[in-house]
């Protein structure tokens, strides 16, 4: 069973560390997939540059594409690629996010492979970083690329949410489940669940003296434990291997996934943009620079991109 048919994996343009390409060969030679390695440039001086002739410019442009073409070639001698069907895309483009979303559209691309990086200081707290939009807008899965290793026989983490009420949680659930199953399969590792439910408000405990929050956990724990086993039961997901747990999933996610030493953790993106997509981004955000591990993320069924052609 393959995992994935058609890579686009971005690489880092100032590293000549590429966990990204790392990652996305590995894929390919275990699911017989094509890969795009693709670059997004750019270079505002090279706008700016008032002096020249408008074709001069472009001239300057191609140069600079052609130049990292050669780089990005470079980097794939040090890579035993004779058996990876492959090409080489360097796009000039001012939005990196919006260079990478149309190229998977064109291509018709079922997987986007990224590296993550760390963002300290200031720069996390002004400027919206290409992950995040990746995670809200890509039309397909995005695979966010970290240190941790795959290992045959590892393990990989579906967070469900289990009380959602209405269909398209419903759907989400199955979509990051099968997900995962499918990634198990290619990478021979066991598949767990993991569910997160909240503990009782501190303000109820403070207000109402007599409100029992023992009995109050241990039922909704129990409704969470039974509508997880519902969930699991259609794709053969053992006990041993659901996960219930209190607190938010931003702390129950980096928890068990350190505890199993999981190679990948899969979560579905609602792919909302404004102000709720802000609020979703926080767990999303939170998750990626907690756990030391990939992450996978998954669209619901029919999610159309903002970004259009």
């Amino acid at each position: 069973m393959s995992c994935v048919k058609k890579i686009l994996a971005v690489l880092d343009g100032d590293r000549q560390q590429q966990k990204a390409l790392n990652r996305a060969l590995h894929l390919a030679r275990i699911s017989g997939a094509h890969v795009t390695f693709m670059l997004s440039i750019y270079d505002f001086s090279y706008e700016m540059t008032t002096m020249l002739a408008a074709d001069e410019r472009n001239s300057m442009r191609d140069s600079l594409i052609t130049d990292r073409k050669v780089w990005v070639k470079d980097i794939l001698e040090d890579y035993n690629t004779r058996d990876i069907d492959y090409d080489v895309n360097i796009l000039w483009h001012n939005r990196p996010f919006e260079a990478i979303i149309e190229t998977a559209m064109q291509g018709n691309y079922d997987i986007i492979v990224k590296a993550t990086h760390e963002h300290e200081g200031l720069a996390a707290l002004l400027f919206t970083p290409t992950d995040w939009h990746l995670l809200r807008k890509a039309p397909c899965k995005v695979l966010l690329v970290k240190e941790h290793e795959w290992p045959e026989h590892g393990k990989i983490l579906a967070a469900i949410h289990t009380t959602g009420e209405h269909e398209h949680h419903r759907s989400l659930n199955r979509i990051v489940t099968e997900a995962a199953l499918q990634f198990a399969q290619c990478l021979h590792s066991d598949v767990h669940l993991v569910n997160a439910f909240p503990g009782a408000p501190i303000t109820i405990a403070a207000e109402i003296p007599e409100f029992d929050t023992t009995n109050y956990r241990e039922t909704i724990q129990e409704n969470h434990k039974v509508a997880l086993a519902e969930h699991a039961m259609p794709f053969h997901i053992s006990p041993q291997h659901q996960h219930v747990r209190e607190g938010l999933p931003e702390q129950v996610i980096p928890e068990l996934t350190e505890e199993l030493d999981a190679e990948l953790v899969v979560l579905g993106t609602i792919g909302r943009t404004g102000f709720s997509a802000a609020l979703l981004g926080n767990t999303a955000e939170h998750v990626i620079e907690s756990i030391n591990c990939d992450l996978l993320a998954v669209k619901p069924e029919g999610f159309v991109s903002p970004i259009k052609l």
